[in-house]
């Protein structure tokens, strides 16, 4: 199985100075035969993902390497 790191552009980050800063978000690491089937394991063991407002539509992902 291949192992993957999720991520969004959705949402910012607050720095020290307290200014809004846009960065990717990261969701979670899940495993599977396909991105997409890590996704959906992704998402079926992390419900806040979805509760939280992410649109699932605009989660990316990149293999990692071993």
């Amino acid at each position: 199985m291949n192992h993957y790191i999720f991520f969004t552009p959705e949402g910012y980050a607050e720095s020290p100075n307290e200014s809004e800063v846009f960065t990717l978000q990261v969701l979670g690491y899940e495993h599977g035969d396909t991105p997409e089937a890590a996704r959906e394991r992704l998402i079926a063991n992390n419900r806040w993902i979805i509760d939280g407002g992410f649109n699932v539509e605009m989660i990316k992902w990149n293999e990692l390497s071993r």
